[in-house]
């Protein structure tokens, strides 16, 4: 046999090897699921974040964490994703998600034996992180254009609906949570310094200056290619109530801040523009800043009109949106345009360290949206989903008698009733 054909052989039997190791990777993964989904994850408070991320960081620990936690995490919430209606797991989309998340955690998986003291062992987990973290980039939208096919392709009832909502936020939850955990380790140990935010600790600012993105975000929706805000009008009046004087600061995640205040600012200047296209000048939309000794809390005030009451709850809710779903990978809209999910998402956003988004509308007048976050750091904890005996009672809720009288939608015609004699 010539030399050439033997290298031929030797590559086949390698592609063949690979082949063989990776079939038997996919075949132990449900095994692992099982294995991890018995953990419950460690949640960490914001605290714990910057000391993980101080100047005495130490990468070691972090992967030897990071390794036996992020596989507890994507394994508890893939036993949920198991729990969903059968005809939503089977659209293509559920399908590709389901996918990333057994690669992702077959990837992790390979650390576990490995040697924390290897430098290159650790300069390879961190590859491993950004690659995960890139692949999980679109998992929104993707889930989000499998509710769309699954509503458009099969009747709809409102247990499943509900089974749905519950996954949802759990796994959206999750996600936040993985993609914290990653981007912290990742962008503290690649050695590199954030020239834009040189003081933050990853992804924290351990002085977020509230105000500055505030003003930053209205700011920005003005770049943004929306007709609905062509009009520069609808000015934002910032109040701060502050203490001695000193602009207000926390211990915070800028980019989860962000993406809450574009919602809130992109849902009022719509309303206030759409219902006040007709005057000669918009009212403003108030922004009031309040830092107290448990929480802080910013009000976004609108005069756009208001929501109804009974609707209050479908705004947060992601099976309600009937707008048309944009393409993936779509940059170049603001985040989950088209989806719905802007106000679902930025409330989990607020929820994840143990704050709330909540909306109190007037209807006729106008709305005000809280956003209530933790004052102090050791408060700031993660809020994570576990998954238990609890989780799956969850999931087979069946649809009962209701117990309240149900409204008449006509009104009750009186003539059928004759008076007692």
């Amino acid at each position: 046999m010539s030399r050439s054909l033997k290298l031929t052989a030797l590559a086949l039997a390698a592609v063949f090897v690979r082949f063989i190791m990776k079939n038997a990777a996919l075949a132990s993964v449900p095994k692992h699921i099982d294995h991890f989904s018995k953990f419950s994850p460690s949640p960490l408070s914001m605290k714990q974040f910057l000391d993980f991320g101080s100047n005495n960081a130490c990468e070691k620990t972090s992967f030897v964490f990071l390794r036996q936690e992020l596989p507890v995490r994507l394994s508890n919430i893939m036993k949920e994703i198991n729990l969903l209606p059968d005809k939503l797991l089977t659209t293509p989309s559920v399908k590709m998600v389901q996918g990333w998340y057994v690669q992702s955690l077959m990837e992790i998986l390979e650390f576990l034996d490995t040697n924390p003291d290897d430098y290159k062992v650790l300069g390879e987990f961190v590859d491993a992180l950004v690659t995960i973290r890139n692949r999980h980039n679109d998992v929104v939208p993707t889930m989000a254009q499998g509710i769309i096919e699954y509503k458009e392709t099969f009747p709809q009832d409102p247990v499943t609906n509900q089974n749905i909502q519950y996954f949802l936020d759990r796994f959206y939850m999750s996600r936040i949570s993985i993609r914290m955990l990653i981007n912290q380790h990742s962008l503290i140990f690649d050695g590199n310094t954030n020239p834009v935010h040189p003081n933050t600790i990853g992804s924290i600012d351990p002085h977020c200056q509230v105000s500055d993105v505030i003003q930053g975000q209205y700011l920005t929706l003005f770049d943004c290619n929306l007709d609905v805000f062509c009009s520069p009008n609808a000015i934002l009046f910032c109040l701060a109530c502050k203490k001695k004087k000193q602009p207000i600061s926390i211990v915070y995640v800028p980019s989860h801040l962000y993406h809450m205040l574009f919602e809130l600012f992109k849902n009022a200047m719509r309303a206030t523009i759409e219902t006040h296209e007709n005057s000669n000048e918009l009212p403003l939309i108030q922004v009031l800043v309040s830092l107290g000794g448990e929480d802080m809390s910013i009000k976004v005030s609108d005069r756009g009109g208001g929501v109804p009451f009974r609707r209050i709850d479908n705004l947060f809710s992601y099976m309600y949106s009937t707008a048309p779903a944009p393409e993936i990978g779509e940059h170049s809209r603001p985040p989950l345009a088209g989806f719905g999910y802007g106000l679902p998402i930025s409330r989990l956003y607020a929820k994840y360290f143990q704050g709330d988004l909540q909306l109190y509308s007037m209807e006729g007048y106008g709305t005000d949206a809280v956003i209530y976050l933790k004052a102090l750091s050791t408060d700031s904890v993660e809020r994570l989903p576990v998954y238990n005996k609890t989780t799956l009672k969850n999931y087979k809720v069946r649809q009962e008698a209701d117990d309240w009288c149900i409204p008449s939608k006509e009104p009750l015609d009186l003539s059928n009733f004759k008076a007692a004699k």
